[in-house]
Parts: structure tokens; sequence; C-alpha cells
């Protein structure tokens, strides 16, 4: 077992995991379970979350990797008990429907939409091109991102 602390969601947190662990078992452990063990082989997405704001497939990622990185998966995204837009978003757009791929696609689109703020169809297409929805089409996910960008452009205001 080796211990290590990453930056969890905001909260300094310690491990103590055999180093052949997983972050998304990691995480698990630690009773987040939004992030989605999908295929195990990186293809589908659903085991997205941020380190250090990048979009990573955390079934990829040793969780020692992440010592000393900040992590942000899909609970640490909420605002406390407050939505964050993306999230909304995907509620009110219907951008989901057995939902579970949305964890990935949401935190895909967290760090898309923090480099690109105001997207177009083509660039939320090529960002989502590595998570796999198998129900909806992508239809409506583009459109709950692309309605995220404007809510979090309006909570900003005027440049």
């Amino acid at each position: 077992m080796s211990p290590f602390s990453i930056t969890l969601n905001g909260v300094k947190t310690e491990f103590s995991l055999e180093p052949r662990t997983l972050l998304v078992e990691a995480l698990r452990r630690a009773n987040l379970t939004g992030t989605h063990v999908g295929c195990d082989t990186s293809q589908c997405g659903a085991c997205t979350v941020l380190i250090d704001g990048e979009a990573i497939k955390s079934c990829t990622v040793l969780a020692v990797q992440a010592e000393g990185h900040e992590v942000t998966t899909i609970e640490g995204l909420a605002r406390g008990k407050t939505l964050h837009p993306i999230q909304a978003a995907f509620i009110e757009k219907h951008g989901l429907q057995c939902g579970f791929c949305t964890p990935g696609m949401i935190m895909t689109a967290a760090c898309l939409l923090k480099t690109t703020p105001n997207p177009t169809e083509a660039e939320i297409f090529q960002a989502l091109e590595g998570n796999i929805c198998r129900c909806t089409g992508y239809v409506n996910i583009v459109a709950a991102v692309a309605d995220a960008a404007l809510r979090l452009a309006s909570e900003e205001g005027p440049k």
C-alpha cells in the first residue's frame, strides 16, 4: 500500500492504495460513484474527470499519478447544493437518457467551456468525440453544451 494525497473536489484527501490502483477505482472507494466505470479501455469516456482542469479518462491514470494534483469529479462540479450551469443545462435540454455517459459528457463539456467559452456546434462535437452515448444521438447533448455556454457567459456579464 502506498500513501498519497490529492486535492479531491477542493478537499485535500489522503489515500493508501496499491500503486496499481486506477484513479477511477480510488474515486469509487472514496464513495464518489458519479464517475462511471464503463469500458476500462478509455474508449467510452464515462470515467472522465478533470485533473488540474484538463479532461482525463480516469480509467487510464493510476491514482498515484494524481498525487499533488487537483481532481474534480461530477460531484465537485456543483456549487454546494446548486447545480453547475452545465449540469442544469443537461437536465433542461434533455441531454441524457439512461444517464450512464452523462458524468463524462458533463466533465468534458466543462473542460471545453473553460478553454472555448463560445464554441461552435462543430467544436462541441469535436470535444465530445471521445465520449460515447448509446442512447441519445448527441443532438440534445450538443444543445445542452451550447446552452451551458450561454448560461456561463451570462454569469460573467458583459466584457
